[in-house]
């Protein structure tokens, strides 16, 4: 068996429960792509792609024969949506910092934090009440464990990830929104190590938005000082 082999069938025993390696590996991807993106670095991106690609094998329990057995479609939806939005975000990304490079900050952020504002609220909204209702009709017609619960936890991923790779700030509430979904979901349905990243991500998200938030004040303060500058 060669590395990758071991890796999509190996397990960690504990606590008398059969844990997938891939699993703890694929979340802890999706971390360091939340500490990625805190941090507003393009590297965010693809390494949460590796992450996703790494889980949707796991929350197909019953197709892939996990320890769980459980198919959460939602969860395992999501994270081909991941690979899509996220190849957005990376080359939105990635040419802002190839913009700023070329105005001779390299070392700039690859995008400067801000508010959706109403039209951003009134998309996060409607998105957010029709796609759950409507996933969780799909969800439940296709028999996933929790529909309602998972399809929020999808609606409400791809809104975060979208408004991640547009700047707005408030992703990282929505995120906040849905770990409260994912956590107790994940625990009822066996999944353990995904259930404890996503208390982890909970923390920090909160910090995200605390970081996110200063750093528009601080932009916000740097283009006043810019305006009452004279030209000559």
């Amino acid at each position: 068996m060669g590395p990758l082999g071991w890796l999509f069938d190996a397990t960690l025993t504990v606590a008398g429960y059969d844990v997938l390696w891939r699993e703890i590996v694929g979340n802890l991807f999706g971390l360091a792509a939340a500490v990625g993106g805190l941090r507003r670095r393009v590297w965010a991106w693809p390494v949460g792609v590796v992450g996703n690609v790494l889980l949707f094998t796991v929350f197909l329990g019953g197709v892939f024969h996990t320890p769980q057995q459980t198919d959460l479609y939602g969860q395992a939806g999501r994270q081909v949506f991941f690979v899509i939005v996220s190849v957005y975000g990376w080359v939105r990304w990635r040419g802002a910092q190839r913009a700023a490079a070329a105005g001779g900050d390299a070392d700039a952020p690859a995008v400067v934090p801000r508010w959706a504002g109403r039209s951003g609220w009134l998309l996060i909204g409607s998105v957010a009440v029709v796609g759950t209702a409507a996933c969780a009709a799909v969800f439940s017609a296709l028999g996933s464990w929790g529909p309602w619960a998972d399809a929020w936890i999808f609606v409400g991923s791809m809104l975060a990830t979208y408004g991640m790779a547009r700047g707005w700030i408030e992703f990282w509430l929505i995120w906040i929104a849905v770990d409260a979904v994912g956590v107790p979901l994940l625990l009822s349905a066996g999944y353990y190590p995904s259930a404890v990243l996503y208390a982890v991500y909970g923390a920090v998200v909160l910090y995200g938005f605390v970081v996110w938030w200063r750093a528009r004040d601080t932009a916000a303060a740097a283009d006043a000082v810019d305006e009452r500058v004279p030209t000559a």
